[in-house]
């Protein structure tokens, strides 16, 4: 269609003139278009895995339970050890009380021998001071 198209002039009147020409598919058709998705299947499934974890943390709880018990029956044990020690270590405590109550009064007495009217032992104070009752555990007197 290179022709001037002009009123009158000699050439192509309609594209109906043209010659048809068409394309047609190779012998055989075209090769069909892949148009889902295939991806491979690569690894577990999530229902695998999620058993998987499952399974894993299942045994972790129970080990978790199987420690909390263990625990418990130490500690169970180790009450019952302290609470048949506790008299004897209690009167250990208070024959270190006594024997430090002792050397204070002794040095009371050395320091204070020249003043007049003073008893040994007497509280400066009107409070009464008592030791701790459970002491025993904590760090003795020096």
């Amino acid at each position: 269609m290179t022709e001037v198209v002009k009123r009158g002039f000699p050439g192509m009147k309609s594209v109906k003139d043209l010659p048809i020409v068409q394309d047609a598919p190779p012998p055989g058709g075209f090769p069909s278009i892949r148009i889902e998705r295939r991806l491979p299947s690569t690894g577990p499934t999530g229902v695998a895995i999620f058993a998987g974890l499952a399974a894993i943390m299942g045994y972790g709880f129970y080990k978790l339970n199987a420690q909390r018990e263990e625990k418990r029956f130490e500690a169970d044990e180790i009450h019952a050890v302290r609470q048949i020690v506790k008299p004897v270590l209690q009167a250990e405590w208070d024959l270190r009380y006594l024997e430090h109550l002792r050397k204070e009064r002794e040095e009371e007495a050395r320091v204070m021998k020249d003043v007049p009217g003073w008893k040994v032992g007497d509280s400066t104070s009107r409070h009464r001071w008592l030791p701790p009752l459970e002491s025993w555990d904590k760090r003795p007197l020096v």
